[in-house]
């Protein structure tokens, strides 16, 4: 189960990120927001603004569960991922009902990312130093 787990956090990114597809998508037709434009109902915004922050924060995540997976902690790294997921979707049902309350999902998917940091320098500088 070990070495699935960073794909098993791979899928659900991807699905975390159709979802806020989806929520912005639907918000768009809800509130009547004709595409192109970005602005017309604060609950469009939101969703629009769960959606970009999501698509922003995995491309710094990815990169980061790759490290840490490829240079030594499958395991770890997939744990952590599952700790960004868990964050991101927090941070996701929050800002759609409050943008105020955002905050904790934040905090909880930057430990996970930053924990997948750090993961992924100490194996790759462990593999540097190994020759």
């Amino acid at each position: 189960m070990t070495q699935h787990l960073p794909a098993v956090v791979v899928l659900l990114t991807v699905l975390l990120q159709f979802g806020t597809l989806w929520a912005a998508g639907h918000a768009r037709g809800k509130y009547g927001i004709k595409a192109p434009a970005i602005t017309g109902h604060e609950g469009f915004e939101r969703a629009l603004r769960v959606q970009m922050n999501t698509l922003e924060s995995t491309v710094m995540f990815l990169p980061a569960l790759w490290l840490a997976v490829q240079y030594g902690f499958p395991l770890w790294g997939g744990v952590a991922g599952l700790v960004w997921v868990f964050g991101r979707v927090l941070y996701a049902v929050s800002y759609l009902q409050d943008a105020a309350r955002r905050g904790p999902g934040f905090m909880v998917s930057m430990a996970g990312w930053a924990a997948t940091v750090v993961l992924g320098v100490t194996g790759l500088v462990r593999a540097l130093l190994a020759g």
